[in-house]
């Protein structure tokens, strides 16, 4: 009989004939099958969780009364909303968990507590949960009791011995020899979704589109298979690449964006903690502060492109690349010609933040307001409050003489008599007033007060007399300016 080579390494769907269990597959089974325990299955993109889900449900229960939902399909949601309201019975997969709105997740994980100490089934929905790294910790989190109730499992990449058994599947089906499988496991490093694609493409670049008349050997080419590949995929993902690089307002200089996917690409896993990232790698540790605390998510809100393959937790700060074949592509490309394609150019001096803010304490408001309108403008803003966890335990004199002497492009200053007479102020003000014949500092006058290295006649904003909680006024007069300014540097 002959089978079409997409049927048998396949890239969308359920594998038919290459699925291979999984070691923990049984108890899967078990926890999927008890009609009183919810079941949670976690693991990185890739590791087949979804499958796993689908192949047990298919065994288990082969009427097909079991449901599919999916967190990333908009035609689902009002079904996962009425099942986190208690409306809607049955049994379900809702795939995609971790995409769900916080209090919908807390509201499922009460269900989940519920139908686990109810002795009757029938009164709550069956949930299979399905979600990257972390989805069980999470939901103990909100329901700390729920561990004992439920079955928690990660799926784990394929050995050595699964991957091969996987391509030996195909291989019997295909009547054909994939030369080389220890390279094959390297290059997938045991993603299951990857080893189809690889297959897949090992096949094609040797003519076999289906199965062989005649045994075959089919020699193994990394770089000319990993090429076809990335080749292949290059119109699907560099527009996601570019946009998100590129943040939300795009400036030549500005990439911390760039920084963070390129730094996430070196690594093995496509899931990362950004606080442990940033502590990990000094270099960029500044990108990744300034931007994990909420221009990421702006990114992800403003773009659509960019939501649909990126996903980020801002309280866990959790990023996540969710698609395999977007994630491997990330890892083979060529970041040097992303960058040029981009529109970066390189500056001579990197800065951490393009503006930093020296105020008193009585101009709180305005600052805090000010800082809030630069970040929703996608600019990088020094403000103390922003920052406070970043530098607990260091003293502030020793992080003031570096943020406003030479890691903040600009400093905007909101210069009064409160700024004049305070310590640190007067402190900040000391240091920055080097940088005022450089063209770095950009007063912003609230009364009639002068300041030595300051000259008055330095160009300003004059927001003198003005409401410092009026946003259009903050937005048009100071806020518009700055950014114009960034701009033109």
């Amino acid at each position: 009989m002959k089978y079409p080579l997409e049927e048998i390494f396949r890239t969308e769907g359920v594998p038919e004939f290459t699925f291979v269990k999984p070691p923990n597959y049984n108890e899967i089974f078990l926890d999927i099958r008890s009609s009183g325990k919810p079941t949670i299955i976690e693991g990185q993109s890739g590791t087949g969780k979804t499958t796993v889900a689908k192949k047990v449900i298919e065994q288990a229960f082969p009427q097909g009364d079991f449901g599919y939902l999916s967190a990333r399909s908009t035609g689902d949601i009002e079904k996962v909303l009425e099942i986190s309201q208690g409306t809607l019975l049955g049994r379900w997969i809702i795939d995609d968990f971790h995409r769900l709105d916080s209090d919908v997740q807390a509201r499922i994980a009460d269900l989940v507590k519920l139908a686990a100490e109810d002795f009757d089934p029938s009164a709550h929905p069956k949930l299979v949960l399905i979600g990257i790294n972390k989805v069980g910790s999470e939901l103990i989190n909100l329901v700390h009791d729920i561990a004992k109730r439920c079955g928690i499992h990660r799926i784990q990449p394929a050995d050595k011995e699964i991957a091969a058994e996987i391509i030996r599947r195909g291989e019997d089906k295909l009547n054909i020899y994939l030369d080389n499988k220890d390279a094959i496991f390297a290059e997938t490093g045991g993603d299951y979704w990857l080893t189809q694609l690889t297959c897949q493409a090992i096949c094609l670049g040797d003519g076999v589109m289906e199965t062989q008349v005649d045994r075959k050997r089919v020699p193994y080419r990394q770089a000319e298979v990993r090429g076809r590949i990335i080749g292949r995929l290059d119109n699907t993902y560099r527009e996601p690449v570019k946009e998100f690089s590129r943040g939300k307002r795009f400036r030549p200089t500005n990439d911390p964006y760039f920084r963070l996917l390129r730094l996430i690409a070196a690594q093995a896993s496509s899931i990362a903690d950004l606080n442990e990232l940033a502590n990990a790698n000094p270099e960029v540790r500044g990108s990744i502060n300034n931007i994990k605390d909420r221009r990421i998510s702006v990114v992800l809100e403003s773009k659509p492109i960019c939501d649909r393959y990126f996903y980020y937790n801002p309280e866990t700060k959790t990023f996540a690349i969710e698609d395999p074949a977007f994630f491997y592509y990330l890892q083979h490309i060529d970041w040097e010609d992303v960058r040029r394609d981009c529109g970066f150019r390189d500056d001579p001096h990197h800065y951490d933040w393009d503006f930093a803010i020296s105020f008193a304490g009585e101009n709180r408001v305005l600052a805090e307001l000010i800082a809030d309108l630069l970040e929703v403008l996608d600019c990088t803003v020094f403000y103390d409050r922003f920052y406070e966890a970043n530098y607990l335990g260091k003293a502030w004199s020793d992080q003031f003489r570096e943020i406003f002497g030479h890691r903040a492009r600009y400093v905007v200053c909101l210069l009064d008599a409160h700024h004049e007479k305070k310590i640190w102020p007067t402190f900040e003000r000391e240091i920055f007033s080097q940088r005022v014949e450089d063209g770095a500092v950009i007063p912003v006058f609230l009364d009639e007060t002068r300041f030595a290295g300051v000259p008055r006649d330095i160009v300003g904003v004059d927001f003198r007399g003005r409401d410092p909680h009026d946003t259009d006024l903050v937005t048009d007069e100071i806020v518009l300016k700055l950014e114009e300014k960034l701009k033109d540097s």
